[in-house]
């Protein structure tokens, strides 16, 4: 499980073929790393991948992992060298910061806007924010609610508005320096992953409509 607090931005240093369909090679840049081992989960942009490898080259860390044909199909960011938002495991005496998350990503969104929220000029408390329109997959779009908890990319978010399929958020500046968030723009695909209890109130309500027409 994660929380959707970003503890890093690293960066995907090299994409090969690996056992399953391709092995990247992160390095964790400022993320504490000397009590991760092999096995462990970390999420990368909001992806649980587990770590295969860890090499040390000239003293600089890097963690390796596996990445399916079925997880490559359903994420973006994973394929390509860049930047990546990491987040360790949560462990149970941790704090919960943002939200549960399970680090598996629902479906690919994509940025629709990006700029400075309404009431962020000079001088406000939203001085530095910005505005973020996303555009979910319609099959995701229902469980996506005005104040409910949703990861871009792996970073925990309040949902501030929706219509149809599109919903915003707002930015603070402490989340556009300590994310990649700050270099989207529109057209730029995101991972989402959706709230848990969303998904579980629905499977319910669709148990109930399946129980009665039984």
């Amino acid at each position: 499980m994660f929380t959707g607090i970003v503890q890093a931005v690293g960066q995907i240093v090299a994409v090969g073929p690996g056992p399953a369909a391709e092995r990247i090679l992160v390095d964790p840049a400022t993320l504490p790393v000397v009590d991760v081992a092999i096995g462990d989960s970390i999420a990368v942009n909001g992806c649980c991948l587990t770590v295969v490898a860890l090499e040390d080259p000239l003293g600089r860390p890097r963690l390796a992992f596996d990445v399916s044909a079925e997880t490559l199909a359903c994420t973006v960011g994973l394929d390509a060298i860049g930047a990546v938002n990491l987040e360790k495991a949560l462990r149970l005496a941790d704090r919960l910061g943002g939200h549960l998350m399970t680090g598996h990503v629902d479906g690919v969104g994509a940025v629709v806007s990006f700029a400075p929220a309404a009431d962020a000029r000079p001088g406000s408390w939203q001085e530095g924010s910005m505005r973020l329109e996303i555009e979910a997959p319609a099959g995701l779009a229902r469980f996506i609610a005005a104040k409910g908890s949703i990861a871009v990319h792996g970073v925990s978010l309040t949902v501030n508005g929706v219509a149809g399929r599109r919903f915003h958020v707002n930015l603070i500046p402490h989340t556009l320096a300590m994310t990649t968030l700050r270099d989207v723009a529109p057209g730029t695909r995101v991972n989402l992953e959706i709230d848990l209890v969303a998904r579980y109130v629905a499977r319910l309500h669709e148990s109930e409509v399946d129980d009665a027409a039984a």
